[in-house]
């Protein structure tokens, strides 16, 4: 689902969540770093959307000028770091150190821009991640007592980002990867957890190929089930405690959102999915259990990748999540998965987020300007 101008009050939610620094697929699934490439030519073109931005180049290669496409960070990053669609226009003459395509085409990543005339370095993105508070600051509360997983009344509006791990794996497992699930030893791929023979010939194959079969970064499919608190950009809960449920803004994907039932429901006939029409996201239903949310989430279907990395998943996985604001400034979140079509037994993970305080979420869509 999607936001509809922000309805019901549904406002802001985050900015930059992991590193490296934005980039929202595994740059090694489209180019190539045994390729290093320079440019240098005149900009014909800056086209400045999400989910990255593109400089188009001429670059005279002979007697002839071909266009090159500089793949760089989203104008999210790129903004925080103080740059603007302006910053860089047609016309200018810049030289650009990158890694060039898998596929052999005429696009590169641009890892460096600078002005050719000066050397002066352009669109260059620093790291965002927030200060960490110096002292602990109690949990705010509801009239009721139960715990506020958004601002304190009258407080700064803020978001939940800057995950502990942006890698989802079995609780005590250690098996090195990057930010985007990419394992550093493949021989580490049966260790992440406990899938059956299928499930993990399947993970090896999507690691083998750099996870660019990533259906997120291929068709915009959404973050469901844990990624969607692993990725850039954060999330922010939007509680409706009359109507007895719980908005969850996404600031990644396509600005989508769930919603968290607590007004005892059963999973079956809710308006957006049933058993023939499952949900990216779920059905979660639940309720309070002292200072934790406990949600039960079921009816996925099988068109995403639950995690960064693509561990697989079937229509048969359940998902117990439990939320617990620990300080005003840390939410513990807790996944138990439960999968029999995929995995061999039940298995359990957890991460913390950061609030992220007076930051408001960027309206990052998913439009896929990737030539």
């Amino acid at each position: 689902m999607r936001h509809r101008v922000w309805t019901l009050a549904l406002v802001a939610v985050a900015l930059l969540g992991v590193a490296p620094t934005g980039a929202h697929h595994a740059i090694a699934a489209k180019f190539d770093e045994t390729k290093p490439t320079t440019l240098a030519g005149i900009v014909s073109l800056v086209d400045w959307r999400n989910p990255h931005v593109h400089v188009y180049l001429n670059v005279r290669a002979d007697n002839d000028v071909v266009n090159w496409a500089v793949e760089i960070e989203s104008p999210i990053d790129l903004q925080a770091s103080g740059w603007t669609r302006e910053s860089l226009r047609p016309g200018d003459a810049i030289t650009v150190t990158g890694i060039a395509a898998r596929n052999g085409s005429r696009q590169v990543w641009g890892n460096r821009i600078a002005f050719t005339a000066t050397g002066q370095q352009v669109l260059r993105v620093r790291s965002a991640e927030p200060s960490p508070t110096l002292t602990a600051r109690p949990t705010p509360r509801r009239p009721d007592g139960r715990p506020r997983l958004g601002p304190a009344p009258g407080g700064a509006s803020g978001y939940w980002g800057v995950p502990s791990s942006t890698v989802l794996m079995e609780t005590g497992v250690n098996a090195p990867a990057d930010a985007y699930g990419q394992l550093q030893n493949l021989g580490d791929a049966s260790r992440v957890a406990p899938m059956q023979p299928w499930a993990l010939a399947l993970y090896r194959s999507r690691q083998e190929r750099q996870l660019q079969d990533d259906p997120t970064w291929l068709n915009c499919k959404p973050p469901g089930g844990p990624r969607q608190f692993q990725i850039p950009y954060g999330v922010q809960f939007m509680e409706d405690p009359v109507r007895q449920r719980v908005f969850v803004l996404m600031g990644g994907g396509n600005n989508n959102y769930r919603i968290l039932y607590l007004d005892g429901r059963s999973h079956a006939g809710q308006v957006g999915g049933d058993d023939d029409n499952p949900l990216y996201y779920g059905r979660s239903v639940g309720q309070w259990e002292g200072d934790t949310l406990v949600m039960d989430t079921r009816g996925f279907n099988e068109d995403f990748w639950f995690t960064n990395g693509g561990l697989p998943h079937t229509s048969q996985l359940g998902l117990v999540e439990r939320f617990t604001r620990e300080n005003y400034d840390t939410l513990r979140y807790e996944v138990r998965v439960d999968d029999p079509g995929a995995y061999t037994r039940p298995w359990s993970a957890s991460w913390t987020l950061r609030w992220v305080t007076a930051e408001d979420m960027p309206r990052h869509l998913c439009q896929e300007n990737r030539p």
